[in-house]
């Protein structure tokens, strides 16, 4: 299996199913990003980040999705099957340190009950 077909199952990818979950899905706001989460089906939670062009240049916007994705595959494994997430960052994630960013998004995986906890 290659990197990319490893990877077409954790990211959502296609713009119609990006569109579905704004659409319809519920939205948890913080510092660092705001998340909209939608149930989709029993299939492994997929994760889509997207980065406006007022985010920054390409540099900037490619680096914050770097930082997020991985994020996603740290955590991946713990969380809830059936989610599809779309994570919109904001410019004050990538002049955070990574622990504050990894605290914000643990937080908000628990708040928004994305992720199983320790007892599951």
């Amino acid at each position: 299996m290659s990197k990319r077909e490893r990877q077409g199952s954790i990211f959502l990818r296609a713009s119609r199913d990006i569109e579905t979950v704004k659409r319809h899905g519920r939205r948890l706001s913080t510092e660092l990003f705001n998340l909209v989460a939608c149930r989709m089906d029993d299939t492994p939670t997929r994760i889509g980040i997207v980065v406006g062009k007022r985010f920054g240049n390409a540099v900037r916007r490619n680096r914050v999705k770097r930082v997020f994705r991985a994020l996603v595959r740290e955590r991946h494994m713990d969380l809830v099957p059936g989610q599809a997430v779309v994570v919109f960052p904001k410019r004050e994630a990538l002049a955070r340190p990574s622990e504050v960013l990894k605290h914000v998004w643990e937080t908000a995986l628990v708040r928004g009950k994305l992720i199983r906890t320790r007892s599951e």
